[in-house]
């Protein structure tokens, strides 16, 4: 394939914005927001899940709490109705009197069992109503974290975008400088190898693969005509010829 020089070393710009381009993307795929988000989403949905289940079992024993007082509740008013009957004297039999006595007696040991599980359960209830508070303000802290990791990615994503967007622009203007059939070679090349499809040939090294040219390589390229596209033999990518190619 034939191509002037200058159309060649243009080919040397088109490939300086594809790598700006890749290094680009790459930037914003490697934001350390991204992995700190990650990270913080993770850690916000455990403690989600834990707060759900503290709520839970709050609401639990706030239900058992008031089951347990109108079990209280109930064994009073029963005891406050016998004593009421003992005192009003309507109980004259002797045997009577004694089964409502002991009746009282029983109730009221009922109403001291029933208020320490009352007890027992107001201190399981503030426990999980600490435990509520406790996990409410962590997922409030890892939101307020998350919100500002969010707003940094955001902003340094809208940067390189915009970059790339201007490297963009600038490549669509260099490639359409470019003709078309060296243009289609540079695009399959550059698929086949790793995102580069030409390198400047400077000082007789191939600055994409690194390696030196031999003799036999150097004057087959020195012999070639200047319009010609040569291509190096051990990466396959098209050598651009400058003033610095040393040959």
């Amino acid at each position: 394939m034939n191509a002037e020089p200058a159309d060649q070393i243009r080919l040397l710009d088109l490939q300086a914005l594809d790598v700006r381009l890749s290094q680009l993307a790459h930037k914003r795929r490697s934001l350390p927001e991204h992995a700190e988000l990650d990270s913080l989403t993770k850690d916000l949905v455990q403690q989600r899940d834990l707060l759900v289940a503290a709520q839970t079992q709050e609401s639990d024993t706030a239900r058992e709490q008031i089951k347990a007082e109108q079990d209280v509740d109930q064994v009073r008013q029963r005891a406050v109705r016998d004593q009421q009957r003992l005192d009003s004297g309507a109980v004259s039999s002797p045997k009577d009197l004694e089964n409502l006595q002991r009746e009282i007696a029983s109730l009221a040991k009922r109403q001291a069992d029933l208020e320490d599980v009352v007890l027992e359960v107001m201190e399981r209830r503030e426990a999980a109503q600490e435990r509520v508070t406790e996990l409410t303000e962590r997922v409030s802290s890892i939101q307020t974290k998350a919100d500002d990791a969010t707003t940094r990615r955001d902003a340094a994503t809208a940067e390189l975008d915009a970059e790339a967007e201007t490297a963009g622009k600038e490549r669509e203007v260099v490639a359409g400088s470019v003709p078309a059939d060296l243009l289609a070679l540079y695009e399959k090349v550059r698929t086949k190898q790793a995102g580069v499809g030409a390198a400047k040939l400077y000082q007789r090294r191939c600055l994409g693969c690194q390696i030196e040219l031999d003799v036999a390589e150097i004057n087959e390229i020195k012999a070639a005509p200047r319009n010609k596209v040569v291509r190096h033999e051990n990466c396959g990518r098209i050598l651009v010829r400058t003033a610095d190619s040393g040959l």
